[in-house]
């Protein structure tokens, strides 16, 4: 395994920070899974790729919530930072539609929030 080093933390750093301001996390992890994560990662592609939205969707690891899972952190410009939990195929569309294009937040699933 290659040593790391400060200026590669730093190059990493840097790279990090040009990534997409606009995503969408799915908790991929085991219990995720077993709750239905991959059929809402599924559903969040299908419906940001037919509205053509700006939002990078992406798989995750644990979050630590397991009770809640499906887990989905959202994070757009001009709204604050989410963690949804017990998502459906049905919420991750209301959560595209009032969250991301309309940057209003989805109550009933919010399970934490940065503001």
């Amino acid at each position: 395994m290659e040593k790391l080093t400060p200026e590669k933390l730093e190059r990493l750093s840097r790279t990090s920070k040009h990534k997409a301001k606009n995503w969408i996390r799915v908790g991929m992890s085991t219990c995720g899974i077993a709750a239905g994560a991959g059929e809402v990662y599924a559903a969040f592609v299908e419906e940001a790729r037919k509205r053509n939205l700006q939002v990078e969707v992406q798989k995750c690891g644990c979050l630590g919530m397991c009770y809640a899972e499906p887990l989905v952190e959202v994070n757009v410009e001009g709204a604050p930072q989410v963690v949804y939990g017990k998502v459906t195929k049905e919420i991750a569309v209301k959560i595209l539609e009032k969250h991301v294009v309309s940057k209003m937040l989805v109550n009933d699933y919010i399970f934490t929030m940065e503001t």
